[in-house]
Formats: structure tokens, C-alpha cells, sequence
């Protein structure tokens, strides 16, 4: 028997609340206490509100998918970025995450779409290439006339790395390539970065 077993078998209010406590510890940045503290939330609610909470987690798992262009999250086909008639179709900003665009449209610097990754190419991790949507976001270069990429994959080993990557695959197409100005310090990732320094790397972007 493993050992998690055996410690959601030694709680004292049963196995059912430590098994609730180690799904609560795998959350990123979750440690032991924090989720012990959860799970006693959720004993102390009313039983109906515990079910909207199981309810609205089972919802968004079902309905949010990524969008068939981007590559964002949403639960239409298209995002409503990529759907939206204002915004400059040629401009493509691209970034790992779903959570980094909405780091960047909080600036309201922005008027271009997105492309995300998925990810970025780390081999430590096993995450190579074709592990991305790096191939889809070459289509959209070649076929729907881009004029500009600025790589906003976040100023790590590995992000720069994926930048460099994808910037030597469109060497020979027609497409400029700009990175974010290196107003975020160097090791630091997009999501954390407040909205004014966000605005002003994206303002002072760079040729890659």
C-alpha cells in the first residue's frame, strides 16, 4: 500500500477527507496545511454549495477547450479575440500559455491577436516541437498573410530558446519578427509581471 494510502487511512475523520486533501495538495502552490484548510472549508459549507463547487469544476472541464485558430481557451469555436473585427489579424503576438494572454490584455496595449503554445521546448522535460503548436502557428504565418510575430514566450533558458526555434523556422517567410522589450527582468515568467510593465515591454518590443 502506498503511503498516501495509509495517510488518508490515519485521518481521523476518515479516508474520503484525506483523499479530498491530497487532491488539494497537487493544486500548484498548495502545500500540506493549505489544503487541509480547504478540505475543512469544504466540510464546514452546506452540502449544496459543495455540489456547485463539484458542479462548476466538472462544467468548465467539459465546456473550455482550446480555440481553433489561437489556441486559447474558450468555449466557443473561435475565441472572441480571434473572432473580434477590430483587432489587426496581421499582429501575432505569441506566448506559452493561456494564462499569459490574459496577463497582456489586462495592459490594453494590445489591439493584434495571439497564438499560444501550449507550452514551451524543454528536452529535460521530454517537450519537443511537435509537442507544441508550433507547426499550426507556421500555417497561420504562410496562409493567412502575418506581417508581424512578437514573441512574448516568457525571458527564460527554455522560452528564449522556443523563440529562437520558431524565429529560425519563419527566417525565409515574409514576416517581421520583434520580441518584448526586456523590461521583464531575465527568469521571470509573464504571469506575475503587473500591467504597466507588461504595457511598456510590449511598446518597446525588439527585433528578434
Amino acid at each position: 500500500m502506498s503511503f498516501r494510502g495509509r495517510e488518508n487511512q490515519s485521518h481521523p475523520y476518515g479516508s474520503s477527507v484525506g483523499q479530498l486533501i491530497d487532491q488539494f495538495a497537487t493544486l500548484p502552490g498548495i502545500g500540506r496545511k493549505s489544503a487541509e484548510r480547504l478540505a475543512h472549508y469544504v466540510l464546514s459549507i452546506p452540502e449544496a454549495e459543495a455540489r456547485q463547487l463539484a458542479d462548476a469544476i466538472i462544467a468548465v472541464k467539459q465546456a473550455i477547450h482550446p480555440c481553433k485558430i489561437c489556441f486559447n481557451l474558450t468555449e466557443h469555436e473561435v475565441c472572441s479575440i480571434c473572432a473580434d473585427p477590430r483587432r489587426d489579424k496581421k499582429l501575432v503576438c505569441v506566448v506559452e500559455q493561456p494564462r499569459d494572454v490574459v496577463s497582456l490584455e489586462a495592459t490594453s496595449s494590445f489591439q493584434g491577436v495571439y497564438h499560444v503554445l501550449q507550452g514551451r521546448i524543454s528536452p529535460l522535460e521530454g517537450v519537443g516541437p511537435d509537442d507544441l503548436t508550433i507547426n499550426a502557428l507556421v500555417r497561420r504565418v504562410k496562409q493567412d498573410g502575418v506581417q508581424e510575430i512578437i514573441m512574448a514566450t516568457n525571458p527564460t533558458l527554455e522560452g528564449d530558446g522556443t523563440a529562437l526555434y520558431i524565429s529560425n523556422l519563419l527566417e525565409h517567410e515574409n514576416v517581421e519578427i520583434t520580441r518584448l522589450a526586456r523590461g521583464i527582468a531575465s527568469g521571470s515568467v509573464l504571469e506575475f509581471a503587473n500591467k504597466e510593465m507588461l504595457a511598456d515591454a510590449l511598446q518597446g518590443r525588439q527585433r528578434f
